[in-house]
């Protein structure tokens, strides 16, 4: 199934979510402003919230996805047809308020490979560990123009299997030390029915550390290969937009951008130490979608369902992407 297709069918039952939404609601007054405190949120899919948590709250999150794949484009504009692949894998968000303004956490992940050219993964692999801080500049005022703003930093701490894999499938990490400096905002408007529009706007940039690099690895070298990568740097604009249908549902749209310059490996292979090897990933980029509906219990246990959808690019996949996540605040 294309994305297109999948995109079209979601677009389908968001509409039909809207109209259900809209069936159990009571028909507003033309003065009618629902307040901010009424509007029960989740969270998009990919859109980190703007703003900090309480001073000795905590927040946990745990996604599970499925990064389904099917071709790209080469450096030369031309479609590779490539072998349906299965990506699996989960992170949690587990953030606490250390004080007022202040928010640090962990994201740890896991993940299972089902390549479509040769075995799965020997079992579920441990993922890089991400730990970050946030901290808010600002907090949205109602009536005010300006957004809640902050900045965060996260670093991804290299403890995925990543090289001297004995089948490619168990690379579940980088091997890299990653730097990301966030800019994160997130504000509110009063649609005519009266009723909120939550969005945000966030950009990120990454950058890596140089890794050494031996035998099979995530960076498609093969057995015998000694030598070094240099991750390109990431950028990455997402803008989501929520719509509190009903106090309960949530309707979410979310449209992300991403450039990964381009990712160098050299080396060699000890069985021909004076031979060379270069490799180069070249940079790509890529316009995606992430279309979710929300559902929460109240103001601080929900669920959201939706599904990422990226076009194949230059350098990248055709990829579908389901989403289930769930979202906890103590």
């Amino acid at each position: 199934m294309t994305v297109a297709r999948v995109l079209q069918n979601t677009f389908a039952v968001i509409a039909m979510t809207t109209c259900l939404a809209a069936a159990q609601t009571s028909v507003p007054s033309v003065d009618f402003r629902q307040p901010l405190d009424d509007a029960w949120w989740t969270g998009p899919l990919l859109a980190p919230n703007a703003s900090t948590l309480p001073q000795g709250h905590v927040l946990v999150e745990p996604y599970l996805y499925d990064v389904i794949s099917e071709g790209f484009y080469n450096s030369t504009g031309t479609r590779v047809s490539a072998p349906h692949e299965n990506g699996y894998g989960s992170l949690t968000y587990i953030n606490y308020g250390l004080v007022n303004k202040f928010t640090m956490g962990v994201i740890p992940t896991f993940g299972y490979n089902e390549p479509g050219n040769g075995p799965g993964s020997a079992g579920v692999g441990v993922g890089d560990l991400m730990v970050q801080a946030q901290y808010r500049l600002h907090l949205f005022d109602e009536g005010g123009w300006l957004p809640t703003t902050s900045i965060n930093v996260q670093e991804t701490l290299p403890t995925g299997k990543y090289d001297q894999l004995d089948r490619p499938s168990d690379g579940f990490g980088a091997g890299a030390y990653t730097t990301t400096l966030g800019l994160y905002t997130q504000t509110f408007f009063w649609m005519p029915t009266g009723r909120i529009l939550r969005a945000r706007f966030n950009i990120t940039q990454a950058f890596s550390n140089s890794v050494n690099v031996r035998d099979a690895s995530v960076y498609g070298t093969s057995q015998g290969f000694h030598g070094h990568a240099n991750p390109g740097a990431a950028l990455l604009v997402d803008l989501a937009a929520e719509y509190n249908a009903t106090r309960h549902w949530v309707l979410v749209m979310e449209g992300v951008y991403r450039h990964q310059y381009n990712t160098h490996v050299a080396g060699y292979n000890i069985a021909s130490p004076s031979l060379p090897i270069l490799l180069n990933s070249g940079s790509s980029q890529v316009f995606g979608l992430a279309p979710a509906i929300e559902y929460n219990f109240n103001s601080r246990v929900g669920v959201i369902l939706g599904m990422r959808l990226f076009p194949a690019g230059k350098n990248t996949t055709d990829s579908i992407t389901p989403v289930i996540a769930v979202n906890i605040v103590h």
